[in-house]
């Protein structure tokens, strides 16, 4: 048995000379694009629809054990790596440090950039606006609870175009210090928490007060600082705040998901399976919705998500932010937005980016 496990490791040890050597190989490679395109003037280094194509293509060839997930995971981390030796991106988040949106924005550019805490929303926007980051990483919905109103807001009058998409999968655990529920008087956590975790909290703790915070980061952080109190957040926040999980997994939908988008200053082409965002206004008449709908089904696309909020440019006027399946190259798409323009009364491209992969 020791022979075998002795050759077994051995094996192991040659396979990780390879790999390393591998990417090591890659690494060079990687320095060599950033040297061509310096050379002939193209400092564009981030590139989501190649990266997107590359990941898909890793998924593809995958033949386990390693789930698809988990392979593409390695390969984020390597290309992540690699980019980093071309340009060391800043990538603007809304904080503070443990939320979902900064493993959101993890998950999505690796862990070789540096990632900027932000108090809100409108400031990931500035930031990005200003240049001081290259790009931002905001939420946009939850398959529970909804749409998150202060993104769609900003993209009223920003500049910044949706560079790409980000799901990830909420795990909600009860932090706090000791082991049982005994002794909790308060709850902290952003209002979005609360209501994907109220059954649990109903049924477990329900003569708690129960406080709405900014972030369950900062659920967290308050928790910390703060005898017969606990905070609804994320493992990493547990890590950062020196907090214990009192209780893991406490979300009422075992398939809670939130999407967060990622937002930048420059178009994004087409990577073969897309995503368009349009923000439309058209004027209170009868009919008006249906006109927006009519050119998108005819031209055969698929309408994946459809919002409406206040114009805030006339009582009860309305703009709706819609999602359709491609890109706006896309001939059918195109033609679609024609269309568009000529019946709404301002049609703004919102981005046209990848679907998320992982």
């Amino acid at each position: 048995m020791t022979d075998e496990l002795d050759r077994l490791r051995q094996q192991i040890d040659r396979i990780d000379d390879q790999i390393q050597d591998l990417i090591s190989e890659r690494a060079r490679v990687a320095e060599a694009v950033a040297r061509a395109k310096q050379a002939s003037g193209d400092t564009t280094f981030y590139r989501a629809e190649r990266e997107a194509q590359v990941l898909r293509k890793v998924m593809e060839r995958n033949r386990g054990p390693l789930s698809d997930e988990e392979m593409a995971r390695l390969f984020r981390e390597i290309m992540s790596a690699c980019l980093a030796l071309e340009q060391v991106m800043t990538i603007a988040f809304l904080g503070p440090e443990g939320t979902f949106t900064q493993a959101a924005a993890l998950k999505h550019f690796g862990h070789s950039v540096q990632a900027t805490p932000l108090a809100t929303i409108g400031e990931v926007f500035r930031e990005v606006e200003s240049g001081a980051a290259a790009y931002g990483v905001v939420p946009v919905e939850n398959s529970t609870e909804g749409v998150v109103n202060h993104t769609l807001d900003e993209f009223m009058h920003s500049s910044l175009r949706i560079c790409g998409e980000v799901t990830l999968r909420i795990h909600h655990h009860l932090l706090g210090r000791g082991e049982g529920l005994e002794g909790i008087r308060r709850v902290y956590a952003h209002q979005q928490a609360l209501a994907q975790c109220r059954k649990w909290l109903d049924t477990h703790l329900p003569q708690v007060e129960l406080v709405d915070v900014s972030s369950n980061a900062e659920a967290a952080r308050r928790s910390a600082g703060e005898e017969g109190t606990a905070a609804i957040a994320s493992e990493t926040a547990a890590e950062i705040y020196g907090l214990d999980i009192l209780q893991r997994n406490i979300e009422d939908e075992p398939d809670n998901t939130t999407r967060f988008l990622v937002i930048g200053k420059r178009e994004t082409p087409p990577s073969g399976v897309d995503k368009t965002s349009l923000l439309i206004y058209t004027d209170n008449r009868p009919g008006a919705l249906y006109a927006i709908l009519e050119p998108i089904a005819r031209n055969g696309l698929s309408m994946s998500r459809i919002e409406s909020r206040p114009s805030r440019q006339g009582m009860w006027n309305y703009v709706f932010f819609i999602d359709i399946e491609g890109h706006a190259r896309d001939e059918n798409v195109a033609r679609a937005l024609e269309e568009l323009r000529g019946t709404a009364s301002i049609v703004k491209l919102l981005g046209s980016y990848p679907c998320a992969v992982l």
